[in-house]
């Protein structure tokens, strides 16, 4: 069973309310990653099945450790990279930029996320809040600078993609992020997802403002199931650790795809009553 993590990269440390976040934000990760939609009741169970092999995330906070994701999703006029994963096309990509916590303080990390055959590849640069704006992406030298190299290629890539594709803002995303790192393994992570949220987005800020829409329902999961899943996924850098597959037999777990930008936009759908949800006027303010 092959499954999926981020790859090496360095780590770095930002303070988010306080707490410490490790982000590996300079390198190309070259990962698998396995997800399951699980019964909040199974949550306990696990977490006792992992701890012989897992440690807390250091950046959540609390027991159990969580911090919150806010994730703005770009794409083109007429949603490319949305209808590539509808179409399950083999070579694939998203355009986002994210940022962890609630107060706007914290870096803010734009990536590129691509799906090539069986592998993820996903690169990223972090910039200050201060500096995030579109006027960035289409300045002629921006001035921004980078820890290394690596970091600075990753930015220049997600902004000739920008311009290229004259990707805007879609929608955001949000959730809470429960998270666990492997204590003997050289990387191995386990994280549950909860309390999904979006948004249509009609501004270039990452936070947002104003209401969020839920996305835990099992009619936006359309897995079938009667419950309000929990999305646990399964990452490591190589071959899956014998720990993490007993994980997956002993509980029963059955592989699916999840994307929480495609879901946003079906779940905005049903909202408007048409498939083609984004409104003349979004296209005008984010543009």
């Amino acid at each position: 069973m092959r499954i999926a993590v981020p790859a090496a990269g360095r780590v770095c440390c930002v303070a988010v309310g306080g707490v410490l976040l490790k982000t590996a934000f300079e390198i190309t990760l070259d990962r698998h990653e396995a997800k399951y939609v699980i019964p909040r009741s199974l949550l306990p169970q696990m977490r006792e099945f992992i701890a012989p092999f897992c440690e807390p995330d250091p950046n959540g906070q609390g027991t159990p450790p969580r911090y919150l994701i806010t994730t703005l999703q770009l794409d083109t006029h007429d949603l490319s990279c949305h209808r590539a994963k509808a179409d399950e096309r083999l070579n694939r990509f998203k355009l986002r930029v994210r940022t962890y916590g609630r107060d706007g303080t914290t870096p803010v990390f734009v990536e590129i996320k691509r799906k090539v055959r069986g592998s993820i590849l996903k690169s990223r640069a972090r910039l200050p809040a201060d500096r995030w704006e579109r006027e960035l992406l289409y300045t002629l030298r921006p001035k921004v600078s980078f820890r290394r190299e690596a970091e600075a290629r990753a930015f220049l890539d997600f902004v000739r993609l920008v311009r290229q594709l004259d990707a805007r803002p879609v929608v955001r995303v949000r959730y809470e992020r429960e998270s666990y790192f492997g204590r003997i393994d050289h990387y191995a992570r386990v994280t549950f997802d909860t309390r999904l949220q979006y948004q249509p987005a009609r501004s270039w800020d990452v936070l947002g403002a104003g209401p969020w829409r839920t996305m835990d329902t099992p009619v936006v999961q359309g897995k079938g199931e009667h419950f309000s899943g929990v999305i646990l996924e399964l990452k490591t850098l190589h071959d899956a650790p014998l720990w993490m597959m007993e994980l997956v037999s002993h509980f029963g777990l059955k592989r699916t795809g999840h994307c929480k930008y495609s879901n946003a936009l079906t779940r905005e759908s049903t909202f408007t009553g048409r498939p083609e949800w984004r409104c003349k006027e979004a296209d005008v303010l984010t543009r």
